[in-house]
Parts: structure tokens; C-alpha cells; sequence
């Protein structure tokens, strides 16, 4: 991202003082697969993740995973 990471966007999102901004999934789409990024993307209030390149099967099953959830 240009402006900002991944975990700060995340954490920016979550600081917004609305109950859906706290509660919306967010699922990232990620070239940074390290263990140490996904913790800090997970701590930042990140639902889920992805990794490029993108598992068509994975991403649907993802996305559905989320979309259930609501």
C-alpha cells in the first residue's frame, strides 16, 4: 500500500469509533507470508489472510468463510 501497511490499515479501521469498524472482516491479500508479519497483521485486528500467488479455491473458500459468519 502507498500510504500506509497492511497492520496499520487494519489497526486505523479498528479505531474508528463505529460498531461496524470493530466488526467488519478484513482479509488481507498478501505477498508477506512470514509468521512474524501474519502476527503483527493479527494482532493489528486483521480476520484473515491470503497469500500471491491467490488459490482461486482458497479465496472463495475464504470469502465464504466470512460471508457465513455475518
Amino acid at each position: 500500500m502507498p500510504v500506509m501497511g497492511g497492520a496499520d490499515a487494519t489497526s486505523a479501521i479498528r479505531s474508528i469509533e463505529r460498531e461496524d469498524a470493530r466488526n467488519i472482516p478484513i482479509i488481507a491479500l498478501t505477498g508477506d507470508a512470514f509468521n512474524e508479519d501474519m502476527k503483527q497483521y493479527m494482532e493489528a485486528g486483521l480476520n484473515d489472510y491470503l497469500t500471491k500467488p491467490v488459490d482461486p479455491d482458497k479465496l472463495y473458500e475464504t470469502l465464504e468463510k466470512w460471508i457465513r459468519d455475518e
